[in-house]
């Protein structure tokens, strides 16, 4: 290895020339990130975008043999994703062997004996990535120096760290995002509204939520990570930086608040504070206050970047630095709250915030210090404990196999039977993205004297990510916890309950004994089954209603030219059953024997009109607005739409208000609060084209859509004002409840479904719904003014509601934390059909498409959809 390059230049001398070779240093060689952007990192008013970060981390993998950068995929609108290998000469040039021993002992591929002799040869492997929330400025930025002064730095510490840590740096997770909001903050910046937001999602599907999307890997950017993490490298630390700490702080460190899931190692939760530890102990060591820990963030939710590693027994790590805005910001000492985070004191007496920040001067280069300095911190550590944790990490992943011994189960089968065989699919594929080890079956067997038919999934659930598994297909017992004794409940870090099973609405059997079966390994995602076209199809091809597959075949006959009926009510077609609800599609051009193989789906044909009731429908149009305060719930439900093959228009309040809304077959309102669909964002807030809501001439608009025959269809805290709006005979019957007798915070909620239902047909009659501060409904009474007051109408008609789903009666939580649910919401409905005019209004208490995930009651949104396309 050359440590040092020569430059010869030539220099007249007052009495001779002479050829002097002057040594020139690796940084002097290796341009930094202020050579190719024309600014330092962080200084004031100053970002780089994406194609600037990209010229320079090209620059800087041709410049420096200490770093090799990898594309590994690109993001849902097209821009690439790269990652960063950052380490010695030496180690860049045997990665593929490090990869190998990092593998064997995540995985337990070796004995102890070897695993503690790997652990010596091997090089401790961490993650750090910046980027991923947009709106966090700093550390998508950070990332450029932190490649500079890892590769370039000769300090003792830093050579020390290229020697013994692999780090995979991604510099950048989510590169679309960064640049609408580099390109907003430029075109407002001298503005009032420099420091403002994007009014769009700065994921195209996601926005915030990307940091959701960790089990589902719904997305090209999560997976294209997920397969690093747990399918290639298994690094023993993941480190996300995240923005902001809280007001007057600087950051946000381990450890965590409570309360942590019981199946996480514990050996993870201590790791977690050793990690915390190294950055508070330099923090103050470097003269850098406002280190605070304990702060919120817990260790029971699986799901976003730094808890899905806990679960495959590595050390996640999350850090919220202070300051998000290029534009600096000025902290009066002399309003200094004595408490901050709403509980810990600014007096140095906490422990866990012992080096109070006391305000001044705050600046863009002050974040990207700070995750600096815990970034070397966290990468000292590993380079000192290599070993250690490389051998942690298989001690780990021996102690869950044991624990599958000791303590059971021994097996999770998906039996190939299913309602929904291609959700069925899709719930082993989530599992396999996330790297659990998965078997099929190749004979037909028996357990407990169930038939199980080859084909059938069988996940053993003694293997390493063990935690992981029983996470995802067990329910969640969320600890009841309050914020003080007798005061309200203490609100859990994101979600309490999401069980996968339950979601998809797929059947699962735990095997508790050993049992025998013929298995093979699934090395690669499973395909959907092979599908099958049979029978003579002159008036068409049918479809089973149980499946969500049929809908995506449906959409593609459609929008090929072709056409499609809906089954009115169930019937036997060569003595085979089929739902009410069963499509029937012909013509156009999609291939029908394609879509058959590629969604796994049985056609069967009909040489003639069967002799049930038939509803035709046509390639439906859709209409989903899109405020512009920004909004998850409209992306998620976008990515639906698409992901279904419908076709839709993004509707922004003008085009509620001014345009031809009877071209639509269904609008979609996605859960938004009241205040902000009326209202929009302020003119305090936003430039004036981006202000407003949909008013009073959205809401009339509205209403004479429906009124003219067309659907509308509300999610959730949407459903409350189109009942405001349009008078409906509704209430919230969750409206005005205290939270200390009310409170179901992200769960799985037990909910009937009335099968006869236009609108749930295909739905098996009892779903786990995803209730997250949701609501029910109440259908009001009539009511009439006497003398006396108000009386019931006792002979007035009964308003023209139908109720399609229903929360259960009792034993209404599946999975998760809930108080009051049977007083609040017990036998409430859930989802229900309003005539309005010559229309109808579809308002859900819900979310049926929550991040994706509740793939059991998307059925009830296709639906409807198909009755608004109805001729």
């Amino acid at each position: 290895m050359i440590l040092k390059i020569t430059r010869c230049k030539v220099a007249m001398l007052t009495l001779a020339s002479a050829l002097l070779c002057v040594p020139l240093t690796r940084a002097q060689t290796v341009p930094s990130p202020k050579d190719v952007y024309g600014f330092r990192v962080g200084d004031d008013y100053q970002l780089a975008d994406y194609a600037q970060i990209e010229d320079y981390l090209t620059q800087l993998d041709a410049a420096s043999d200490r770093v090799k950068k990898v594309e590994i995929g690109t993001t849902v609108l097209g821009r690439k994703m790269y990652i960063l290998y950052i380490s010695s000469p030496q180690n860049l040039a045997q990665l593929g062997k490090w990869k190998d021993i990092s593998t064997k002992l995540a995985r337990v591929q070796v004995t102890d004996a070897e695993a503690q002799k790997l652990s010596e040869e091997g090089k401790a492997v961490v993650w750090v990535d910046g980027g991923m929330h947009s709106t966090e400025l700093a550390h998508g930025q950070m990332t450029s120096e932190l490649a500079y002064t890892l590769a370039t730095s000769e300090t003792t510490e830093m050579k020390k760290i290229r020697d013994n840590v692999i780090t995979i740096l991604m510099p950048v997770m989510n590169p679309d995002g960064l640049d609408i909001v580099v390109d907003w903050y430029r075109k407002n910046k001298g503005t009032a509204y420099e420091t403002s937001r994007p009014p769009i999602l700065y994921h195209y599907y996601m926005g915030h939520d990307n940091n959701r999307d960790w089990f589902m890997n719904t997305m090209p950017e999560t997976y294209n990570v997920t397969k690093i993490l747990y399918n290639e490298w298994y690094p023993q630390i993941v480190y996300n930086h995240h923005q902001s700490s809280p007001s007057w702080t600087k950051i946000s460190i381990p450890p965590y608040a409570d309360p942590v899931n019981p199946k996480i190692h514990p050996a993870i939760t201590a790791g977690v504070s050793e990690v915390g530890s190294a950055m508070s102990k330099r923090f103050s060591l470097e003269n850098m206050p406002g280190a605070i820990a304990d702060n919120f963030y817990t260790m029971f939710w699986n799901g976003g970047g730094r808890t899905v590693p806990y679960y495959h027994n590595m050390i996640g790590i999350l850090t919220e630095t202070g300051h998000t805005t290029p534009t600096p910001r000025f902290y009066d000492p002399e309003k200094l709250p004595k408490l901050v985070a709403g509980t810990t004191p600014t007096d140095g007496t906490d422990i866990m915030y012992p080096d109070p920040w006391k305000g001044g001067e705050s600046h863009f280069r002050d974040a990207v210090d700070y995750m600096l300095t815990a970034t070397w911190a966290t990468l000292d550590l590993a380079a000192d404990r290599k070993s250690n944790y490389l051998y942690n990490i298989y001690k780990m992943g021996a102690s869950a196999i044991e624990k599958s011994k000791k303590d059971g189960p021994f097996a999770y089968v998906i039996p190939k039977s299913q309602w929904d065989a291609f959700e069925a699919v899709n719930l082993v594929n989530v599992l396999k993205r996330g790297g659990i080890e998965i078997t099929q079956a190749t004979k037909n067997f028996e357990v407990n004297d169930k038939k199980y038919e080859k084909g059938s999934y069988v996940i053993y659930a003694g293997q390493a990510f063990r935690p992981y598994l029983m996470d995802l297909m067990e329910k969640q017992d969320y600890p009841t916890r309050f914020q003080y004794p007798g005061g309200p409940p203490d609100t859990p870090y994101d979600l309490a309950g999401w069980t996968l099973p339950m979601q998809m609405g797929v059947a699962v059997d735990k095997i508790a004994e050993p049992f025998e079966a013929d298995t093979e390994m699934l090395t690669e995602l499973t395909d959907y089954a092979e599908g099958d076209v049979s029978g003579k199809a002159d008036f068409g091809y049918l479809l089973s209603a149980n499946t969500n597959a049929s809908v995506i075949a449906t959409n593609k006959v459609l929008n090929s030219g072709g056409a499609a009926y809906k089954t009115k009510a169930a019937f036997t077609s060569r003595k085979t059953t089929f739902p009410a609800g069963s499509y029937i599609v012909s013509g156009g051009s999609a291939s029908i024997d394609s879509l058959a193989s590629t969604y796994g789906l049985e056609l069967t044909g009909l040489s003639s009109k069967p002799d049930v009731e038939l509803t035709k429908i046509h390639s439906p149009k859709v209409g989903l607005y899109k405020s512009w305060v920004s909004n998850m719930d409209e992306g998620w439900t976008r990515f639906v739409m698409d992901e279904y093959a419908f076709e839709t228009d993004t509707l922004h309040d003008r085009d509620i208000q001014t345009a031809d809304l009877s071209q639509y077959d269904v609008l979609i309102l996605p859960s938004q609060r009241v205040k902000s669909l009326l209202h929009g964002n302020s003119v305090l807030e936003m430039p004036e084209k981006f202000t407003g809501g949909l008013g009073l001439e959205g809401a009339l608009a509205l209403s004479n859509y429906v009124k003219n025959g067309g659907t509308l269809m509300a999610f959730d805290e949407a459903s409350n004002y189109v009942i405001e709006q349009f008078g409906l005979p509704l209430k919230d019957a969750t409206e005005g409840a205290d939270s200390k007798d009310f409170f179901i915070p992200g769960s799985l909620i037990k909910t009937g479904i009335d099968t006869t239902h236009p609108l749930a047909f295909g739905m098996q009659d009892t779903v786990a719904v995803s209730f997250n501060k949701s609501r029910a409904f109440v259908i009001d009474k009539q009511e009439k003014k006497g003398e006396g007051g108000t009386e019931e109408i006792k002979d007035a008609p009964a308003p023209e509601i139908e109720v399609i789903a229903t929360y259960a009666k009792n034993n209404l939580l599946m999975s998760g934390w809930a108080m009051g649910e049977k007083k609040f919401i017990a036998e409430k409905p859930a989802m229900v059909k309003a005539k309005y005019g010559k229309g109808s209004v579809v308002l859900f208490a819900f979310r049926p498409q929550f991040r994706a995930q509740p793939r059991g009651t998307y059925k009830l949104i296709f639906n409807t959809i198909y009755e608004g396309a109805a001729e």
